[in-house]
């Protein structure tokens, strides 16, 4: 148990090393959380800071959510095989687990005083990692949502939900370790775009006019 306390602390703290930060330390710049609606990931970098310091943000919190599934589970423990077998995880739900927590990480980052991103390339990665055959239909549906509605927020929304949708119909089930995960993640996207859902219902939520191409082709 001690080492799936470790692995879960250590895939917490790395989720906390935001893409965003670790841009601004490269390229110089502001604060993230001081432009543009304040938030620390990729599509408040797009906006404010361009393509290209965006595409860096989004391949680091990506990248952390593939390392803290992948990498962090399977580092070696100095116990005896016996007393590992005896007492830890499997390494698949010690991956979940390092999954769940990586993404808290990256939201509620502990020396960044809480102030983090929404999670969403964050899980990207774990997904794409722990479940790579969802990948693919997340993404379909992510760009769909953008290209249609402009609205990243009911992208993010939605790509969570073909998560959860394709675990459970296509996966291991909705009562499976990695049905509680999709399920989990899933209300933690929701959560986190609370705000725009509300300013969405108002009518005041910023919108992707440019990425909305079936409309643009239309109005032609």
């Amino acid at each position: 148990m001690t080492e799936t306390i470790l692995k879960v602390l250590a895939a917490y703290l790395l989720g906390g090393l935001m893409g965003g930060d670790v841009m601004r330390w490269l390229r110089g710049g502001a604060d993230l959380r001081q432009t543009g609606s304040g938030n620390v990931g990729a599509t408040n970098a797009l906006r404010t800071r361009g393509a290209g310091f965006a595409l860096g943000v989004l391949a680091i919190d990506i990248g952390k959510g593939v390392l803290a599934a992948l990498a962090i589970p399977a580092l070696p423990w100095p116990l005896h095989a016996s007393v590992v077998q005896a007492y830890t995880l499997p390494q698949q739900d010690i991956g979940f687990l390092c999954g769940v927590a990586v993404a808290l990480g990256h939201c509620y980052p502990v020396f960044q005083k809480f102030r983090g991103g929404k999670g969403v390339a964050t899980l990207a990665g774990v997904f794409g990692a722990l479940l790579p055959a969802c990948l693919p239909w997340m993404l379909l549906v992510f760009v769909l949502a953008v290209i249609l509605t402009g609205y990243v927020a009911v992208a993010s929304i939605g790509g969570a939900l073909t998560a959860y949708a394709w675990v459970v119909l296509y996966g291991a089930g909705a009562q499976s370790t990695a049905g509680s995960f999709a399920l989990a993640m899933l209300l933690l996207v929701v959560f986190k775009h609370r705000e725009n859902l509300a300013r969405l219902f108002k009518g005041s939520e910023h919108r992707f006019d440019k990425a909305m191409i079936v409309h643009r082709w239309l109005a032609r």
